[in-house]
């Protein structure tokens, strides 16, 4: 049954204080236990494995694992990479991590926020200068041994605008006698790779390159079905048109399978519809695309 009602009508017609979704009706309709499709925290330890995924992080732990300086996971925006660097942090239990999430600093911020982060010996008379970060990195890798830790820069393909890129290639020097040094991971889009295949020194000291994708049209039911398992479903709420048509129009990325899943169920119990199929799909899918058109 196609879709009767926009998503704002819907809304407007239960102008309530809270959302639709995060109305008790919404999981006392498809008798679920919590919201399906809210993203999972690496501390939850619930991820989904997909060949993707799975294969980047195995090249990951070779990296951190083996003591390299300097890997690379690129993917579009969506697809799990931060989940993935959870998981990569909770596989290899590292003895200090860092993970940078807006690295849009120059050089020598960079280098003192890795200083500081890391636990570099503090300097008596601080300055911020380059030169004092660098001595306090150094005596951080040459003091006692504590252990690698594992440095990740989030969205790393901005550090090209900033100049930064060298920076790190400057401090993967820090790693030639390895025990005490870290592992850099970069962390970006796909741009990432083409911004330091420019920079050949840095590209020549990547240990690693690895790309996730999303799901196929298989993984992506089978994501969906995990999902709503999860969080208590004991029958099929999609049904397969529905699936087909949620990879059709997401081209299998998680974030935008979430939203969709979410609106759609959202719909589905407005409708007082039993299951979700491919024309309710098809209309969340055009009320989102009017809506951001807009």
């Amino acid at each position: 049954m196609a879709a009767s009602l926009s998503l704002e009508a819907r809304s407007t017609c239960r102008s309530t204080a809270t959302p639709l979704a995060s109305h008790p009706m919404y999981l006392d309709y498809w008798q679920l236990s919590r919201k399906p499709f809210e993203t999972p925290s690496a501390a939850s330890g619930r991820f989904f494995a997909c060949e993707s995924q799975d294969g980047a992080l195995l090249k990951l732990r070779y990296a951190v694992e083996n003591g390299r300086a300097l890997a690379a996971l690129a993917g579009p925006s969506g697809v799990g990479k931060t989940l993935l660097v959870r998981r990569l942090a909770e596989t290899t239990r590292p003895a200090k991590l860092v993970h940078l999430v807006f690295p849009q600093m120059s050089g020598r911020d960079l280098l003192a926020y890795l200083a500081e982060r890391l636990g570099a010996p503090t300097a008596s008379n601080a300055t911020g200068s380059v030169e004092e970060s660098v001595r306090r990195i150094e005596g951080l890798v040459n003091g006692t041994d504590t252990g690698r830790a594992l440095v990740v820069i989030d969205e790393a393909h901005l550090l090209e605008d900033t100049g930064a890129l060298e920076t790190l290639r400057l401090l993967t020097n820090f790693n030639d006698d390895g025990a005490t040094a870290f592992t850099l991971v970069l962390v970006g889009q796909m741009r990432l790779l083409s911004c330091v295949a420019r920079h050949a020194a840095l590209d020549e000291r990547l240990a690693v390159k690895t790309l996730v994708r999303g799901f196929t049209a298989a993984e992506t039911a089978q994501y969906v079905r995990w999902r709503l398992t999860e969080a208590g479903a004991e029958r099929e709420l999609f049904d397969k048109g529905a699936l087909q048509r949620l990879f059709t129009h997401t081209g299998g990325v998680a974030r935008q399978i979430d939203r969709l899943c979410d609106l759609a169920l959202v719909v589905g119990m407005s409708d007082q519809t039993p299951t979700l199929g491919s024309g309710q799909i098809d209309a969340v899918q055009r009320e989102l695309v009017t809506v951001g058109a807009d």
